[in-house]
């Protein structure tokens, strides 16, 4: 089965095997991007999307929308005050 999809990015329309949200051209771009925010993660693994934002200049839009793709997991903790 051969798929019609339209990259995120260029938003050029080919078609794949596979569904898949950028074109061969673009998929560099998301690498690269991933790239950056799992090496800051790794640094600093209890950021979230606005500080990993503010840090790699990466509008929190686009972390989100990784997110959304299944590209970035997802973590819930809770916060507990420290004994004084």
């Amino acid at each position: 089965m051969i798929y019609t999809n339209v990259c995120k990015h260029c938003h050029k329309v080919f078609k794949s095997k596979i569904r898949t949200m950028s074109c061969n051209n673009c998929r560099n771009e998301d690498s690269d991007i991933l790239d950056d925010i799992v090496q800051y993660l790794k640094l600093y693994p209890n950021s979230n999307a606005l500080q990993i934002s503010e840090e790699l200049c990466i509008h929190p839009y686009v972390i989100i929308k990784y997110m959304d793709e299944g590209w970035l997991g997802e973590a819930h903790g809770e916060f507990s005050k420290l004994p004084d």
